[in-house]
């Protein structure tokens, strides 16, 4: 396993929509490996493919607190075939969009088609934070951020201070 560089606004590969994965083999899976690294290195509870530069349809996601079992969850190919009309509101955070956070309301819960790590398909419903948390990244593999859910004000106000971020770490005081 290997730690990868997560890509973030406003590098453009993070808009393209992913491709299917056509089958779990060796490949897809140590992909999915360095994406969990990836993840909890960051740290992070969920990372689309897209997000280290890979347009391949590949989600990890695990929701277990720091001194918890590790509960990773691999998501291949998924489809939302529902979503609940109850919304609920979460701070949003993004590992794209570092240290940026705002409240995006989504539906409560949704059900999706996927294929496992293991490369059988399944079925899953999710519901609170697990469900807010799925959808986020599969909006990512459609190119899609969080930050597309808020206000154009709310928008801009993130992409600025995300700009303003990445000047002040480009600085070098010799």
């Amino acid at each position: 396993m290997s730690k990868k560089k997560i890509l973030t606004i406003p590098n453009p590969i993070l808009r393209k929509i992913s491709e299917p994965v056509k089958s779990v083999d060796k490949e897809v899976k140590n992909l999915l490996d360095d994406m969990l690294e990836t993840m909890y290195a960051a740290p992070g509870i969920g990372l689309a493919a897209v997000q280290i530069g890979i347009l391949k349809r590949l989600i990890v996601i695990d929701l277990s607190k720091v001194g918890e079992k590790m509960e990773p969850l691999f998501i291949i190919n998924p489809e939302i075939i529902s979503k609940s009309n109850e919304l609920i509101s979460y701070e949003e955070g993004c590992l794209s969009i570092p240290n940026q956070f705002a409240e995006v309301k989504r539906p409560s819960a949704c059900k999706i088609n996927f294929i496992d790590y293991e490369g059988k398909k399944k079925e899953m419903s999710a519901n609170g934070l697990l469900a807010t948390c799925i959808q986020h990244e599969i909006d990512h593999l459609n190119g899609i951020l969080f930050i597309d859910h808020l206000s154009k004000l709310k928008k801009d106000l993130i992409i600025k201070k995300n700009k303003k971020q990445n000047k002040e770490i480009d600085r070098v005081i010799v």
